[in-house]
């Protein structure tokens, strides 16, 4: 069977362009009814039961038994036995991979992770206390892909914020185990780990049991179940996003070779069926280029038919007026990954507002920020980028004001206080703030 990948080929100008356009971009979040129902109940029996409710749900969807909660831990031991038994090459990308996402987010900690404080005129102090959350659960999936990096990506910068404990979960339908995922949670600094996957590996994290520890926040993707269980336990515990696909936007000049151009599209595409590549380019005839790669590039992949549907369903090759009209389409579709594939990519990139990573020049593939360039791959999907941000040290802290008033700074701020107090009619407040003030020279007489 041949496969065709044929995206949507979009030039501004047409009429129907806005429609088509829209169409292309649409992806609904929502979760399937009977999903939702399942996690629910999945929670509420977690949250009751405990362990035993753990162990029941991780036979019955991983098909892996266990006979207490003990069995489905991780030892350090065997997190360092898996580390040393990969081959050489291996755990020195590890290591090389971990060192410099180590160093970015070392470097992003002290640009915005550090307390401060000043002191007005009056000695009034004023500032931000920044301490790291005490504990937290990463998700690392694990059904039909093992994904190590991602265990880099999530427990190094909560590493680097000082969080003190760094729980992994991580399936392994059948029991089988991913040596690469272990050895890169011995590389990360993990502190435990389960070989519990799904819905009930976020309700032990959230709710916590009688052998997985309650946790401060939640970070990781997952499939349709995760995606929900983490939707329902915010509140209880914080999260960091609800993704969605897999999304890749290149801004093309013309200039970089086509084939560079439609891997990079397949390097999105081969993760999901409704993973997004998207080419935007002013050039009509470097757009037919790169869909000639495409089809010739196409079988030579070993996802190829996952790749094929991808970019037949929501890949889009999109001729525009020129590099600026490009841009701003670019910032309407506030992509998750954006590449400025140009020989001068700076002259672009003060005109892009919104994208998770920015990825800057030809040599510069989205795969490089995936694996091992130093920032996170953790990053906001669906546009969401319009107001998120990308995983970092500060989804691991927490910030405390800090108010220390002193005698003459509650005389002025005491009356601004009291006036707004009233104003609000809650006077507890403002007798509170008046209490502190000293009497006027003529009240002292008086």
């Amino acid at each position: 069977m041949t496969l065709i990948a044929a995206p949507a080929r979009l030039p501004t100008t047409a009429t129907t362009f806005e429609a088509d356009f829209a169409a292309r971009l649409h992806w609904s979040a929502d979760t399937d009814a009977a999903i939702e129902q399942r996690v629910a109940d999945i929670l509420a029996d977690v949250q009751q039961r405990g362990d035993a409710a753990v162990l029941e749900y991780t036979e019955r969807f991983d098909g892996l038994q266990a006979d207490s909660m003990a069995a489905l831990e991780l030892t350090q031991a065997e997190l360092k036995t898996a580390f040393d038994a990969i081959p050489a090459v291996q755990r020195d990308a590890l290591q090389a991979a971990a060192a410099r996402v180590r160093r970015y987010h070392e470097a992003q900690k002290k640009a915005s992770g550090e307390s401060w404080s000043y002191r007005d005129e009056d000695g009034t102090l004023l500032g931000q206390k920044v301490t790291p959350l005490d504990r937290v659960g990463i998700y690392v999936p694990g059904g039909k892909a093992a994904y190590p990096s991602s265990v880099l990506m999530n427990a190094i910068p909560a590493h680097v914020a000082g969080v003190g404990e760094i729980i992994m979960v991580v399936p392994t339908p059948k029991g089988e185990k991913n040596a690469l995922v272990l050895a890169a949670a011995y590389v990360a600094g993990v502190t435990r780990a389960f070989t519990i996957g799904g819905a009930q590996a976020v309700a032990a994290l959230a709710y916590g049991t009688a052998t997985v520890p309650k946790v401060d926040k939640i970070t990781g993707p997952g499939n349709a179940y995760v995606a929900s269980a983490k939707k329902r336990v915010f509140g209880t515990v914080g999260i960091d996003m609800i993704a969605g696909p897999s999304e890749i936007l290149v801004l093309a000049d013309g200039t970089t070779p086509p084939d560079w151009v439609a891997m990079d599209l397949f390097s999105q595409a081969e993760h999901d069926e409704l993973a997004q590549s998207i080419l935007l380019c002013p050039d009509a005839a470097y757009i037919d280029a790169v869909q000639e790669a495409i089809d010739r590039l196409l079988p030579t992949m070993p996802r190829a038919e996952i790749i094929a549907k991808s970019l037949t369903g929501r890949g889009a090759l999109i001729l525009t007026k020129d590099m600026e009209e490009a841009c701003a389409i670019s910032n309407r579709i506030a992509p998750e990954h954006l590449e400025v594939s140009s020989n001068d990519p700076h002259r672009w990139e003060p005109l892009l507002r919104h994208a998770g990573a920015i990825f800057l020049g030809a040599y510069t593939s989205e795969s490089l920020g995936d694996y091992c360039a130093g920032p996170n791959h953790v990053l906001p999907t669906s546009g969401t980028a319009r107001f998120s941000s990308p995983l970092g040290v500060y989804d691991f802290q927490k910030r405390s004001s800090l108010i220390e008033v002193s005698e003459a700074g509650a005389q002025t701020l005491g009356q601004i206080a009291s006036v707004l107090a009233h104003g609000e009619g809650l006077q507890a407040h403002a007798r509170a703030a008046e209490m502190r003030l000293k009497p006027s020279p003529k009240q002292a007489q008086g």
